[in-house]
């Protein structure tokens, strides 16, 4: 990633000082909203002069923040809108937008979300299998309870009630995430088999874990435009899996 040379930060890439009392905030260059950099995504320039999704926020150089909106940003880019804020943001650069870039943004939202998985699960801060996940939810030990895309109905409910019961929110129809990934690529991402469901912990230090990972799942979850619907309405799973759903209970 680069900075061109001699120019100033704009208001819209310039990082805001960081105060004890609040989180950092950036500011869309499509809508000008303000909000804490967690809850955007940041956009760089690569050598070569390609605007790119950097969603861990690390490359060097100056970067354009936006709200993680796919619908949005697919506007934008049709209307003008977004090259036109890019040239506000990095001014006298040269830039190469790709027409699949918001297909670009997703993927990398995805692979942040696999990869904070497959660190928590190291660090043992997540649990799976269906029989320990029941267990640890009951008990009020876990901060989230994700669900893979696939996940039979049957499957979530039994598990969403189990957490609601150590959440002592009995009654009130709360549920796991229903992610938008499959128990294939959920499988690939934490290296076991079969992945249909995950507990996080939230007790002691792993409530860190459970805000990165809910954090990366929520920005994930807006870009697409379902955290809403999935979280209450799920996804059907087709018939041809839902008697592998059994083996759910071999993970460890």
């Amino acid at each position: 990633m680069r900075t061109p040379p001699n120019e100033r930060l704009t208001p819209d890439i310039v990082d805001a000082p960081r105060s004890r009392d609040s989180g950092s905030e950036r500011r869309c260059i499509l809508s000008g909203e303000t909000r804490p950099r967690e809850e955007l995504l940041r956009l760089a320039i690569s050598p070569e002069g390609h605007v790119l999704p950097d969603p861990g926020a690390k490359a060097p150089g100056r970067g354009a923040w936006i709200a993680p909106d796919r619908q949005a940003l697919e506007n934008a880019l049709s209307d003008g809108q977004f090259r036109r804020a890019l040239a506000r943001a990095f001014k006298g650069a040269e830039m190469q937008v790709s027409d699949d870039l918001a297909q670009q943004i997703e993927t990398a939202l995805i692979k942040a979300l696999t990869n904070r998985l497959g660190l928590e699960l190291r660090a043992g801060n997540v649990v799976l299998g269906s029989g320990r996940i029941g267990d640890e939810a009951r008990a009020g030990r876990l901060a989230m309870l994700l669900h893979s895309a696939d996940a039979s109905e049957d499957g979530r409910k039994k598990l969403d009630q189990a957490w609601r019961v150590g959440r002592m929110a009995e009654g009130s129809g709360e549920r796991g995430t229903v992610l938008p990934l499959d128990r294939a690529a959920l499988s690939v991402a934490l290296g076991r088999d079969n992945v249909v469901h995950l507990g996080v912990y939230g007790i002691g230090r792993a409530s860190k874990a459970a805000e990165r990972t809910r954090q990366a799942v929520q920005r994930v979850l807006d870009y697409i435009g379902c955290a809403k619907d999935r979280e209450s309405e799920g996804t059907a799973v087709p018939a041809d899996h839902q008697a592998a759903e059994s083996g759910e209970e071999l993970n460890t």
